[in-house]
């Protein structure tokens, strides 16, 4: 069920909520002992859909980012890091979807949920302030690093997962390994200005793209030109701006030489925007690019096309998508995590 508002008109939106530091109370509320439920209808838990890897993963990475976590915070990535263990077979895939009843409904594969259980367990593996979480994320990551999959986007989460490994631990050979591959994998630019991705079309998550290869030329020697994957993120960025605010590519995404429609955006596409902007303004030192951070944060709290805020203050959740008419109001794990990974940057750009 999609729930969503009508649209304000300018006189009726009134002020905007200032878009705070991360919270996780809507994120507890997602949560039980087992992992992350995927969807709500409203704010409410929508139990009988169950759990996936792809949101408890992106779960651990938004808990081990925290500098200072909460016992809360903590007993959340315990949880996901646990859902995490389970979901991997022997030989480093995982599983994906888990019922409410507990049993998992499909075999192990290597998808994007593998891409980004990789991204969760090296981001605990190197960021998480408890010492056995950190130990145990770090098995895990690299019996999954070994792992290759064709797809450009579950090779770029991945990298995502092996950039942080690297950054704390410069000689994991696997970890060096993936990320050289996932920059492979996913391609320079083009030479057509019109048209520099790698792809004859952005789906989803675009900018993560970019973040791997930028982070690549950093972290490996002989790896890709630090200006191909400046070149990707800036004309991502170009495209996906309009009136000065964000205007991010839609869940349909835009194929070359098609017509682009706007609606429905997705968190997804703002969050990974700000992570990839993030990781160029610590690379080049530019503080260009956080200007994008700062777009970012702008979409969830209202500078988007809509002139909509895309978060709830009353419960911290995020809304799944901006339609013509206004947000969705459902708040399910992706866009909820999408938002606190936003949110996360503030602290370093307020």
């Amino acid at each position: 069920m999609t729930t969503t508002a009508s649209r304000p008109s300018a006189s009726d939106r009134g002020p905007r909520p200032t878009a705070p530091g991360p919270g996780f109370a809507h994120l507890t509320r997602l949560s039980d002992d087992t992992g992350l439920f995927e969807h709500a209808r409203h704010a409410i838990v929508r139990r009988e859909h169950g759990y996936c890897t792809d949101d408890v993963a992106r779960g651990l990475v938004v808990t081990s980012r925290e500098p200072e976590p909460t016992e809360e915070v903590l007993r959340l990535a315990e949880c996901y890091l646990a859902f995490l263990t389970h979901a991997q077979d022997g030989g480093g895939a995982f599983r994906n979807r888990l019922g409410h009843d507990r049993r998992w409904t499909d075999a192990p594969g290597l998808g994007d949920w593998w891409g980004r259980a990789l991204w969760g367990l090296g981001t605990a593996a190197a960021r998480s302030p408890a010492a056995w979480i950190r130990e145990e994320a770090l098995v895990a990551f690299s019996r999954g690093a070994n792992r290759r999959s064709p797809a450009p986007h579950a090779m770029a989460f991945a990298g995502l997962g092996a950039v942080e490994v690297l950054r704390r631990h410069p000689a994991h050979a696997a970890a060096a390994a993936l990320l050289t591959d996932a920059a492979t994998t996913i391609g320079g630019p083009g030479s057509d200005p019109r048209w520099p991705w790698p792809q004859q079309g952005l789906t989803y998550a675009s900018a993560a793209l970019a973040e791997v290869v930028i982070a690549a030329s950093q972290l490996r020697h002989g790896g890709p030109p630090l200006d191909d994957g400046l070149r990707m993120l800036a004309w991502l960025r170009d495209v996906q701006l309009r009136d000065g605010h964000l205007s991010v590519v839609p869940a349909g995404g835009w194929r070359r030489g098609a017509a682009r429609l706007r609606h429905d955006q997705q968190p997804i596409e703002v969050a990974a925007f700000a992570d990839a902007c993030a990781t160029a303004a610590t690379v080049t030192g530019d503080p260009g690019w956080e200007a994008g951070v700062h777009q970012a944060v702008g979409w969830f709290r209202g500078d988007n096309d809509v002139g909509t805020p895309m978060w709830d203050p009353a419960t911290g959740g995020g809304y799944d998508g901006l339609t013509p008419h206004g947000p969705n109001l459902n708040q399910g794990a992706e866009s909820t995590l999408a938002l606190i990974a936003t949110l996360q940057h503030v602290r370093r750009w307020s």
